[in-house]
């Protein structure tokens, strides 16, 4: 689907449980585009041009966490949606709905540490050529806000295999990993590049002032835009 910067729509889903949804609107607002409202309930995707799944804790992590979520009549539109080229974004709650779903490989499990944790970091770009991270180059080192309990990601070694040799890694910790995900892993990307999952928050960090800003000042805080602005280009060139 193709679609200017200024008339994208890009859909929000709601979850009984998200907590992020809003944070997300407004970072695709500052983007340049339309967001809009998509509740778990409801099939339709409203003609959007890509769709967010935040972060939060949909239907209470019963089960496993996005387990429920998976089985929600919106997942139904978006899983066939994602299979027809749609742009999905998972982040946090939303990646682990991903995984649940199998739009991406492997699970979110506990935090190797049993701690929830809630810091900044640092990640390397592993993959810049998906709808989520064309405006990245590979390689580079930004920082976004992370907060996750149970945020490790885990998958066998065959698959792990796969995710290397496929270029299919898109985030991977740097300094420190946080939470014991396999290999460093932060986010993943599909083969067609169009769904991304990652657990940290970049729709925190969209803003001077109010992300993760250094005392050096060598970063804005605003790391987190580009993930919205390049499905924007995306769009544009589709």
């Amino acid at each position: 689907m193709s679609a200017d910067a200024a008339g994208a729509r890009i859909g929000v889903v709601t979850f009984p449980g998200s907590l992020d949804d809003v944070d997300a609107a407004r970072a695709v607002r500052l983007a340049g585009a339309e967001p809009v409202k998509l509740w778990h309930g409801e099939k339709s995707l409203s003609n959007v041009d890509a769709v967010l799944l935040p972060g939060g804790f949909s239907y209470g992590d019963y089960l496993r966490c996005g387990a429920i979520a998976r089985f929600s009549a919106v997942m139904e539109s978006i899983v066939d949606a994602a299979n027809g080229g749609l742009p999905v974004l998972g982040i946090c709650n939303g990646f682990q709905v991903l995984c649940e779903a199998h739009l991406l490989p492997g699970a979110l499990v506990g935090n190797d540490r049993r701690q929830f944790i809630c810091r900044d970091q640092t990640l390397r770009v592993e993959n810049a050529s998906t709808a989520w991270t064309n405006k990245f180059a590979n390689g580079e080192e930004i920082v976004v806000p992370l907060k996750n309990g149970e945020g490790s990601y885990m998958a066998d070694e065959p698959t792990l295999d796969k995710l290397e040799a496929e270029n299919l890694v898109a985030f991977r910790y740097v300094g420190v990993n946080p939470n014991g995900s396999r290999r460093d892993i932060a986010g993943v990307t599909n083969p067609r590049g169009n769904v991304v999952g990652l657990m940290p928050h970049p729709e925190h960090a969209v803003e001077a002032g109010f992300g993760p800003d250094t005392a050096t000042g060598t970063r804005t805080g605003v790391d987190g835009q580009r993930f919205f602005t390049s499905v924007l280009g995306t769009l544009v060139s589709a």
